[in-house]
């Protein structure tokens, strides 16, 4: 069977209705690494073959050419599916080695808004997961209050989220990460799942640090 075969029954086997992440992840254990059989998935533009394709990828064939055209791909999705798309590629692959990371962390200004993204969302996951020495803190917090509100909405979250865990983190920015979320009122309306936290900087701040006091 060729990779363009393979490919195409496993796509035909993920379209059907009620295909979960646990069905992803078992093809994927089976499959192992596979990237040519993953950029045959891609070329589906269907959001559980991508999803898919995405687990079995080689990191290190993942260069900054590659990502570009993946990221085109991905922004012609929902706004949904393209941020699960974005963030399932960085935590199964684009943190995994050190040529994707630094390709992350230079995307600060990038044409492709996923890729913005994707920065900043990095930038609050190393504070969320508790590394949080970093020098760049100062300049992140600039950016994100000269940015944040004209950003689009994908971004806005992943800025957003990293300025909280900088306000929850460094007690010595609190006080201007709790002061833009009052200014910009970003999330303040939004009503929260049960037991999620909420998005609005000031409550998000607050309850975070309420639970590291307790």
């Amino acid at each position: 069977m060729t990779v363009q075969e393979k490919a195409k029954e496993i796509h035909a086997q993920l379209s059907k209705e009620g295909t979960k992440l646990g069905d992803l992840r078992k093809i994927a254990k089976e499959i192992k690494k596979d990237h040519d059989l993953a950029m045959e998935l891609w070329s589906f533009g269907a959001f559980f073959s991508q999803q898919l394709a995405i687990l079995i990828m080689d990191k290190k064939l993942l260069t900054q050419d590659v990502i570009e055209q993946l990221s085109e791909d991905i922004e012609q999705h929902n706004l949904s599916h393209r941020t699960h798309l974005a963030d399932w590629l960085m935590a199964n692959q684009l943190v995994k080695d050190k040529k994707t990371i630094a390709l992350l962390e230079s995307w600060g200004d990038s044409s492709f808004a996923i890729q913005r993204r994707l920065y900043w969302y990095y930038q609050g996951r190393l504070r969320w997961t508790g590394k949080t020495a970093y020098e760049n803190t100062e300049t992140l917090l600039n950016n994100i209050e000269n940015k944040l509100a004209g950003e689009v909405p994908e971004v806005q979250w992943a800025m957003n989220f990293t300025a909280a865990w900088i306000g929850i983190f460094d007690v010595e920015y609190r006080p201007r990460c709790i002061a833009l979320g009052e200014k910009l009122g970003l999330y303040i309306e939004e009503k929260p799942s049960k037991g999620c936290i909420p998005n609005y900087l000031p409550e998000f701040i607050r309850i975070e640090v309420e639970k590291r006091n307790k």
